[in-house]
């Protein structure tokens, strides 16, 4: 009976088997198609310009673009403002933002549940900017000697002239009070400059352009950038050369860390293979279809490098930093 038993029962353990070969080779195509069912629509947030309205140029573009990269719906979010877009992404309404540095930092704080895939470069390379404390003639030798001179620095709401030296030495342990009576403040980065200029100022917060290591980019989730160098073109210092000022005469006596441009960034729980295909469709736009790159990024034409959450630390700096200000408020 149990030989007989166990032998009536190798059919139906053949079809059993047979059947769990048939659904094992139909599993990759049912995940590859899983996300996409899962979404639905993929919706893509972005604030527009000031004086557009809801109107993003190239809409129609941009929305194809996107479709063909997915091989799904898309629809793109226009927002009022980056605490809209902050909030829509927090809440899983989109699932794609385009963000500056510090709203970026604002959207992780709020909920921990986005990164960035990629950020833009401008032509020279340059991928960010750093703070830089710039004095003339050796005036101001280092950080401890600030005290006994006259500082100039931006108007309070300046992001390169004011935020960010502030929250950059910060983060390197130098606590700087905004009234400190050494720091002067002037109407704008540019009257900061003609301070140091017209000798009113000994020395000044500026910022100058960082360039990436040199190393290409890939699509593999590594960030592109470890290391920012300062670049010679573009910034207080060069500003400062061309108000006629010898390169010899000034000297950078402080940098601060690197405040990379703005990401686009997604939802954390979004399904890998949905950001390898945005990685791969955005560090290639601009050789590709460079129209459609120039719709999607007007400022900065150089291309866009994958990005890594630590790329942002300068301007979560800056996020905690004007968090206290306000707290103390």
């Amino acid at each position: 009976m149990r030989h007989g038993g166990a032998f009536s029962a190798r059919p139906a353990l053949k079809a059993c088997v047979a059947a769990f070969a048939l659904l094992a080779a139909s599993w990759p195509n049912a995940a590859h198609a899983d996300w996409r069912d899962d979404i639905g629509t993929f919706r893509i947030g972005i604030v527009a310009e000031p004086g557009a309205g809801n109107t993003v140029p190239g809409l129609a573009l941009l929305t194809d673009a996107y479709t063909k990269a997915l091989g799904m719906k898309v629809e793109f979010v226009v927002a009022r403002d980056y605490a809209a877009l902050i909030e829509a992404q927090a809440s899983g309404r989109i699932e794609y933002a385009v963000y500056s540095a510090t709203a970026y930092a604002t959207a992780a704080q709020r909920c921990g549940c986005v990164e960035p895939l990629v950020a833009p470069v401008d032509e020279d390379g340059a991928i960010g900017i750093r703070s830089v404390l710039v004095t003339r003639d050796g005036k101001v030798p280092d950080l401890a000697a600030m005290a006994t001179h006259r500082i100039a620095i931006a108007p309070s709401d300046s992001i390169g002239g004011s935020l960010l030296p502030l929250a950059g030495l910060k983060a390197d342990g130098v606590e700087l009070s905004e009234d400190a009576p050494y720091l002067v403040r002037a109407a704008s980065a540019a009257a900061a400059e003609t301070m140091l200029i017209d000798g009113q100022a000994d020395a000044l917060f500026g910022w100058v352009e960082a360039m990436a290591d040199g190393q290409p980019a890939t699509p593999d989730g590594q960030s592109a950038v470890p290391d920012g160098q300062l670049a010679d073109p573009g910034g207080t210092v060069a500003r400062l050369e061309a108000a006629g000022l010898s390169k010899s005469e000034l000297q950078v006596v402080w940098t601060s860390g690197l405040l990379r441009y703005g990401p686009h960034a997604v939802r954390s729980d979004l399904d890998p293979e949905a950001k390898r295909r945005l990685a791969v469709f955005l560090t290639n736009l601009k050789s590709m279809t460079p129209d459609v790159y120039d719709l999607l990024e007007a400022a900065h034409s150089g291309g866009f490098a994958v990005a890594s959450s630590k790329d942002y630390a300068m301007a979560a700096a800056i996020v905690q930093f004007v968090s206290g200000k306000n707290g103390q408020q």
